[in-house]
């Protein structure tokens, strides 16, 4: 990446309303990365964000709120899984701003503890005004929020639904923003980085960050992520669509090719929000090392890959390595038996 030679992105012309108070931070991991002995570690706090308890959803959701306001919308609906840190952070949003929001939350996760259905997000949904429907896993939740929408609208309500994880072309844009934060924050300092690793859920994060590369007309494929949520072949599929649609938003003539994508499947064991013992092993190497909290379905799987990436010799000594860190703090309340 060589940031000095990338444009100013314009994104000016899509609807969006502020929920960050600034650039989130690029911070050195000085212990961790001497512990593990090889590359050297920065973290990007997305975690930080100020409102609803933190996280990178609150990127998306700048886009995705301005363009529900832009429409008129009075009420959000948004789906996700029982623990969605994307539908605790659209609820806040709503809050803030003044919108009503109903979540559709399906306990898509095999997990029937008590702290994973009653702790963590969910509480803080409640908190935050939301109602929520609480759907079995085998629901189309997306469905149903079509359809509670169009009940709503019946009532003269102006009812604007976000897709799951926030992660339609339009949301992507949180993260070609992001793309351009990063390029920006890495000429200030001098700081090339020569990969920049990420978790793949939804694939708008790693979509958004491809397309924003591109854009600015950079090299994307020193993006590495790791999916939590599908096998590699369909997150890949999935976000080559998506970073298709997003850079297409930007400028028609734009493309991104198969290659740009790096996805790897090593740590999603069992499945979507089921633990692994290396995402317990990196979670608490983190904390225990830099006093820094990662969340046990995202950032722990996918700091995991980093790790084991470094412990190998695949990010060799001497490389500079940037670790997009994405919140969902909350989850590890709903999975505290696993620690």
């Amino acid at each position: 990446m060589n940031p000095a030679l990338a444009p100013a992105l314009d994104l000016s012309a899509f609807p969006r309303r502020a929920l960050l108070d600034g650039p989130t931070p690029i911070q050195h991991l000085p212990r961790l990365s001497a512990h593990l002995g090889g590359a050297d570690i920065y973290v990007k706090r997305d975690d930080v964000t100020g409102l609803g308890g933190g996280g990178n959803k609150l990127r998306k959701l700048e886009f995705l709120i301005g363009e529900a306001l832009a429409r008129g919308a009075d009420t959000i609906i948004t789906v996700g899984a029982r623990q969605s840190n994307h539908a605790r952070l659209t609820a806040a949003a709503a809050a803030r701003i003044g919108l009503e929001c109903e979540l559709v939350l399906t306990r898509t996760v095999p997990r029937f503890d008590h702290d994973y259905i009653e702790n963590g997000n969910i509480v803080l949904d409640a908190l935050f005004g939301a109602r929520v429907h609480d759907l079995p896993g085998s629901a189309n939740a997306l469905q149903f929020a079509e359809d509670r929408a169009n009940e709503l609208r019946t009532q003269g309500r102006n009812v604007y639904v976000c897709p799951l994880g926030g992660s339609s072309p339009t949301g992507c844009l949180g993260y070609v923003d992001c793309a351009a934060e990063i390029v920006a924050q890495s000429h200030a300092r001098g700081l090339p980085f020569d990969r920049i690793v990420v978790p793949n859920g939804s694939s708008g994060m790693h979509a958004g960050l491809v397309a924003g590369f591109v854009a600015m007309g950079l090299d994307p494929s020193n993006i590495d992520a790791f999916t939590v949520l599908g096998n590699a072949s369909h997150a890949h599929a999935t976000t080559l669509d998506k970073a298709n649609q997003t850079v297409q938003l930007i400028a028609a003539n734009l493309r991104v090719e198969r290659d740009a994508i790096s996805i790897d499947e090593a740590q999603l064991g069992p499945g979507y929000g089921m633990p692994t013992d290396s995402m317990r092993a990196a979670v608490r190497l983190m904390a225990s090392k830099e006093g820094l909290l990662l969340d046990p379905v995202y950032s722990g799987k996918a700091f995991a890959g980093l790790v084991e990436n470094v412990t190998t010799g695949k990010y060799p000594a001497g490389q500079k390595i940037l670790f997009v860190m994405s919140g969902g703090l909350p989850g590890l309340f709903a999975y505290r038996s696993e620690f």
